[in-house]
């Protein structure tokens, strides 16, 4: 094949997403934000202005490999494929290059870069706003890593030996291990040492450089409560309160584009198309032979001579596949589409954690954490409350009384105290009420399925998303358990001393209840209960004997040939944790495979 030998680097920032004052629209925050970005974005070292892949503007007819969707697993498939000199490796991304702001540990969560995808017909769940729930798919390179927590968490080892017993090959804890540490290029090695961490790979792992005052009470609270604290949930103590490693490197977000993708922007075998949005995967005689995307206004096609690799995430992966004819046919047939395989399990076995949030006052003025001091730091040392996500960043994981005593399911979220939109006067104030905090119920072992499915056979509508979040009593159950941990966490004397204050105010749906009683709990999570954006399963992997597989343990898809899903679609269950860890190990372990199989060792 012949090269493109277009120059792959650039200090030019014509592709980047929504600036500052993009996201945050205010006349009050437009000054201080505008500046604030025109620094970061000339400071290399924050935002890689002169690091990043320069886009393709007119791809080749043909590649080896064409990767579809840049995000937590596409980036490592696409970088570790072009290792191999003489592959030609194509990505298409159908969002932009990540914006400077995400490189801003404390802005994340940027719903201008976001898919704004809602669920729709929800019967238990989301009541309050019409059984719809919404939350947060990011269209970016990088997909979510770029607006995520930036959380680094694997899960439990029991989590994969269940994906192994329910017959897939090669997915024990002790199998996947070794691809998380391929990855893993741990900062604080020394203080986690190295039988569960790593150093060399290309995603660096670490606390971030600042933990606001209040993190260590809320430290000593789980003590006191019993909860106990963790010096590392990727490691011996798998539950407990802790301050959790993260993607970052010194202040500054790792993504998985910045992590795999930036550092082979020299590479002239890979090609990365941005803004484009894949339509379809060409299929022919029962193989996949090419994509058909959208760009600029006109539809193009490209040619893949070995693979097609589908990591559109778990709502575009299946709703890719459904437009390309491959999910279950009576399905196809009512939307008009030809029906090229008939897989009963595209788009089935949908869920997500679930969480609903606890607020709480504390006897502190409510003022904004972001200034031009906090700036000022920030922009010369890349520490400070900018270098990080607030009271975030601490976590808590708890087996309740439903599970094993090392099988955590549980999930408690600390947030507050995040520097982010502001106009920049130091001591400025947010409100004139007291300053806020929230504690996130996290209901890791979920019950309840849903599906994706087609609302027409146009590409560019939105597919139908059911969660049938909460159709499980175990699920509301577990949810009302972790708002008693949090309740119990708030009578400690750590958090009594700053005079922590109970804010949820009662919901009027729920008024023939009690508050703050398990019934009325219960009742309110049925109304405001919402989805923690760590979606799985749509495309599940499964054994040939499983009828509602779509990949195999090699994570080739059933009855396609040349055709293979990489992203956390292919989770048969959620792993007990945030899910970007594990996606992106996903995508270690799919171009690992890929390079066995076509001897690319």
């Amino acid at each position: 094949m012949a090269y493109n030998f277009t120059s792959r680097s650039t200090c030019n920032a014509d592709f980047l997403g929504p600036s500052l004052a993009d996201i945050c629209s205010g006349s009050s925050f437009v000054l201080f934000m505008s500046l604030l970005n025109t620094f970061v974005r000339d400071k290399n070292k924050i935002s890689g202005i002169c690091e990043r892949i320069k886009p393709i503007e007119r791809p080749d007819p043909e590649y080896d490999f064409v990767v579809i969707g840049g995000g937590a697993a596409g980036s490592v498939v696409a970088s570790r494929l072009s290792e191999i000199s003489n592959w030609k490796v194509l990505l298409i991304e159908a969002g932009p290059d990540e914006p400077t702001a995400a490189e801003i540990p404390s802005f994340f969560n940027d719903d201008l870069i976001s898919w704004g995808y809602q669920t729709t017909n929800e019967s238990h769940a989301c009541l309050s706003t019409n059984g719809s729930c919404s939350f947060s798919s990011a269209k970016a390179l990088g997909g979510n890593t770029v607006h995520n927590g930036m959380v680094y968490l694997r899960g439990n080892p029991t989590d994969y030996n269940n994906w192994a017993a329910l017959g897939n090959e090669g997915w024990s804890w002790n199998e996947v291990k070794p691809f998380f540490l391929k990855a893993e290029n741990n900062s604080e090695i020394h203080r986690v040492g190295r039988f569960w961490h790593a150093t060399g790979g290309p995603l660096t792992v670490g606390r971030f450089p600042y933990q606001p005052p209040i993190t260590y009470s809320v430290l000593a609270a789980a003590k006191e409560a019993g909860f106990g604290v963790s010096h590392d949930l990727n490691g011996d103590d798998l539950t407990g309160f802790s301050i959790v490693q993260t993607t970052n490197k010194h202040g500054v977000r790792r993504s998985s584009a910045r992590a795999y993708l930036w550092p082979a922007r020299h590479r002239r075998n890979l090609h990365v198309s941005l803004n484009s949005t894949c339509t379809r995967i060409i299929i022919e005689n029962g193989a996949a032979v090419g994509v058909e995307y959208y760009q600029n206004g006109e539809f193009k096609t490209v040619h893949a001579s070995r693979e097609v690799i589908l990591s559109a995430g778990s709502i575009k992966s299946p709703h890719v596949l459904l437009l390309s004819g491959v999910g279950p046919q009576n399905h196809l047939k009512s939307m008009g589409v030809e029906v090229v395989k008939n897989l009963p399990g595209v788009g089935e076995n949908y869920h997500d954690h679930l969480y609903y949030q606890v607020t709480f006052t504390v006897n502190e003025a409510d003022i904004y954490d972001n200034n031009w001091a906090a700036a000022s730091e920030y922009l010369a040392f890349q520490t400070g409350p900018l270098s990080a996500t607030g009271l975030n960043q601490v976590l808590g994981v708890i087996s309740s009384p439903a599970t094993m005593p090392d099988y955590p399911d549980t999930q408690i979220q600390c947030a507050g105290y995040v520097p982010s939109c502001a106009p920049g006067e130091i001591g400025a104030l947010q409100s004139t009420g007291r300053r806020v905090v929230a504690f996130l119920s996290g209901w890791e072992h979920p019950k309840s399925r849903g599906r994706i499915s087609l609302a027409s056979k146009n590409p560019f509508q939105y597919p139908v998303i059911w969660g049938n979040f909460l159709d499980n009593s175990d699920d509301v159950a577990g949810l009302v358990r972790g708002i008693n941990f949090i309740l119990a966490l708030a009578e400690t004397k750590a958090l009594k001393a700053h005079n922590l204050t109970l804010s949820n105010t009662p919901l009027e749906a729920c008024s023939d209840h009690l508050f703050p009683s398990d019934e009325y709990w219960e009742c309110a999570v049925h109304q405001n209960m919402l989805p923690q954006s760590h979606h799985v399963g749509s495309c599940k992997m499964g054994p040939p004997s499983d009828p509602m597989a779509v990949v195999d343990p090699q994570l080739r898809v059933y009855g396609i040939k040349g055709l293979r899903i990489a992203d956390a679609s292919i989770m048969p269950q959620v792993i007990s944790a945030n899910t970007a860890a594990a996606t992106m190990m996903i995508g270690e372990r799919a171009a690992h495979f890929i390079k066995t199989y076509w001897g690319g060792h």
